[in-house]
This record gives structure tokens, sequence and C-alpha cells, in this order.
């Protein structure tokens, strides 16, 4: 494992950084096309990610963003870790490696031809493994420290579907017990876990779904919406009963409620992004009961907003949480203090006005549209990075990882 990087090598790779920038995107294509040939690693990967289009487009950022910044690699710290988490979460190990090195060197040279020469090849090869020793010493920490817990376990294991909850038009919640009667570990309430399905049409599946209770050393529940087109969703509802086995890997996850909050926090959440959110309303009314909490929630109407009631209740409970709850297309028979709290979309505006803005801490997961608008607009607003914390379902929007 090399301690540094050469100087050579730093200067070849950041000089490759304006044609990744034109090239990136089919650089990476080409690199998943080679990897895919081989089946078992084909299995390790979600492929609706690849179908999408986003996964490409998110790794040749992240390429791009390396390159960028190969002489300052502290900037790339969160972006490690989510890696690291992601690449944990997926049962990806270190014997792995070698065949996505082999696939993006030859990436390089499908897409670039003759100028992806001998110099470009040899530093692209070096920095590559100088980045992936740095994460198979993440994971290995991350895979330690979940075996030692209580609870903890590494690679997949099997869990009991115990109930199966309706809690919407389109979101079920199904609660998770493991089938050889053990603890389960403590997640960081944000966190998810990653499962294995084998569905009609494909052996195999890969999904990530947030755990959407606090940790209670029994159980995981996770809150799933129904997507026509989503191989995994679609299979949970209308295939998945009580009493049937599932598989996951343990919670992996960056994005979770601080240990112990010493500021304000706003839970802003829309559609099925309040999962983590629930997560962390559930901690904080056991275990933070003076602090102040704010649940800010976007849905479309009342015929698909999840979990209202046991939102309320939490809140209740607490006595120093605010809930608020918006819809964009209220039913007729919706109604403003009733139903919902506020007709239209959250924005800024209401967020200065009804929040602890200048000191709290923002927390956001939600739609991609509903992430730009607010995750932007926060920043644009004045909100320092480090009180702006946010999760993706899927890979990293571009604009918002930029």
């Amino acid at each position: 494992m090399a301690t540094q990087l050469s100087e050579k090598t730093i200067a070849v790779v950041k000089a490759t950084a304006p044609v990744l920038a034109v090239h990136g995107e089919a650089i990476t294509k080409a690199m998943y096309a080679r990897l895919f040939q081989d089946e078992a690693i084909a299995s390790l990967f979600n492929h609706a990610n690849q179908t999408s289009g986003a996964q490409p487009k998110a790794l040749a950022g992240a390429v791009l963003a390396y390159a960028q910044n190969i002489d300052n690699l502290g900037v790339l710290g969160g972006a490690v870790e989510r890696m690291a988490q992601k690449h944990v979460g997926y049962n990806i190990l270190p014997e792995h490696y070698a065949a996505v090195a082999t696939a993006l060197l030859g990436a390089l040279v499908d897409v670039l031809g003759e100028a992806a020469n001998e110099d470009i090849l040899t530093a692209w090869g070096e920095a590559y493994w100088f980045l992936a020793d740095i994460l198979k010493g993440r994971e290995a920490a991350i895979r330690d420290a979940a075996a030692a817990a209580t609870g903890g376990w590494v690679g997949w294991r099997a869990f009991v579907v115990e109930k199966k909850i309706r809690e919407s038009k389109v979101i079920t919640s199904f609660v998770l017990r493991p089938r050889d009667g053990g603890p389960v570990l403590a997640h960081r309430p944000g966190q998810y876990l990653t499962f294995r399905f084998d569905t009609p049409s494909e052996k195999g599946l890969k999904r990530n779904y947030t755990i959407s209770a606090a940790p209670n050393g029994e159980t995981f529940r996770i809150s799933v919406k129904r997507e026509d087109e989503g191989h995994g969703s679609v299979f949970l509802h209308d295939v998945v009963a009580e009493g049937d086995i599932v598989e996951a890997t343990p919670p992996a996850g960056d994005f979770h409620l601080a240990p112990a909050p010493d500021r304000p926090v706003v839970l802003l959440s829309g559609g099925v992004g309040l999962t983590p959110m629930v997560a962390m309303l559930e901690a904080i009314a056991k275990d933070h009961p003076e602090l102040e909490t704010h649940f800010v929630h976007g849905a479309i109407n009342s015929r698909v907003h999840a979990m209202a009631h046991h939102v309320r209740g939490l809140a209740a409970a607490h006595g120093h949480t605010r809930v608020a709850t918006f819809y964009s297309e209220p039913l007729p028979s919706d109604a403003v203090g009733v139903t919902h709290d506020v007709d239209g979309m959250v924005d800024i505006d209401w967020l200065k006005a009804n929040t602890p803005f200048d000191t709290a801490d923002f927390y956001l997961c939600g739609p991609r549209p509903f992430m730009r608008a607010l995750v932007m607009g926060l920043a644009a607003a004045g909100v320092s990075p480090d009180r702006i914390k946010y999760e993706f379902f899927g890979p990293a929007d571009e604009l918002l990882a930029a």
C-alpha cells in the first residue's frame, strides 16, 4: 500500500481533469460495460441505477472530483466515507477491486484511444490503487465495528417479515426480526439496510431501504414506496408476505442524526424521504427530551401521506417538537388545520419565518427536485455547509454533489 502518490502521478492525473469533464460519463459507461461481462461482479450492483444512467453519471462526477483534487484529498473525505458505506452495504470485498481497476483502465483506452498513453494509464493505475487502499481500510474498520457490536454481523443475514403495515396508498412498512433469534445492531437513525432478493424476474436483486424506526435492539422497520417501475418495491409490496424471509447486510450510511445534538434540529422531508426523519424523531423523543425539533414534511395529499398520526403522537409526547405538513395537491376532502398545515410546497421563506433558521441543523431527504431546491436554497440563504446534512435515494445528484 503506497503511503503517498508520486509527484508525477499527481501531475498527470490532474492534467486529465479537462478531458474527464468532457468524456467522463462515456468512460464510466464503458467501464461498467466491461465489468458486467463478469456475472459474479455484475451481481454486486443495483442495476436500476445503471438503467436510469444515474450511477455512471455519479461515478463520472466522482472520478472528475478525484482528478481535480488529487493534490488535496482532504476535501474528498465525505465522498470517500459515503462510498465506503455503500460498499459495505453491497458486501463489496477487497478481492473485487482488481476487476474494477482492469475495467477502468480498459475504458480509458476504449474512449480516449491513443490519447490514453502509457503515462496516463500508469498514473491512473497508481491513483486508483491508492484510493482503493484507503477505501478497503475504511471498509474493514466499518465491518470490524459491526461484527464487534451487540447484534452485529458481517455479510448477509436472514430476517423474517414479522409485520407488514399499510401506511398510505403507496407506502408500506415491514418490521423485520432476525431469523436466528438474536439481537440486532443499534443503527444510527438515518442509516439504511441493503437487501438481496430473488424476485420472479431477477435473482440477487439489490436495493437500499432506510430504517424508519429508532434502534430497539430487536427489530428493524423499513417503509417502502411502491414504484410501478421499481422491481424491488413492487416485489416487497405485491409478493412478500408476513413470515417470508429477506436478507440484509448491517446498517450503513453516513447520513444520520448527531449522537448528541447541541443545536435545534429541522427534519425536512418530501414524500417517502420522511423515512429517515421518522427514525430520527423517534430517537429524539426517546433520548433528547429537551431538544428543539421541527418536523417539516411535504406530501402530495392525504392519500399518499404516510405515518402522519405516528409523527403527531411522537411530537406530542416529546413536547418540544413542532410539526408542519405541506400538501402540494390537496384533495377536496383535505383541509388546512385538519389533514395538513399549509397548501403548496416547502420553501426557504417559510423556513426562515417558522424555524430557528440561523442556528438549526437541517436534515433533508426527498425527491431530486425537492433536494435541489432546498439544499441549494439553504446554502444560497447563508446556512453554513456544516449545518446542512442530506441523503439521496440512489446516486448523488450531480448538481448537489458539485
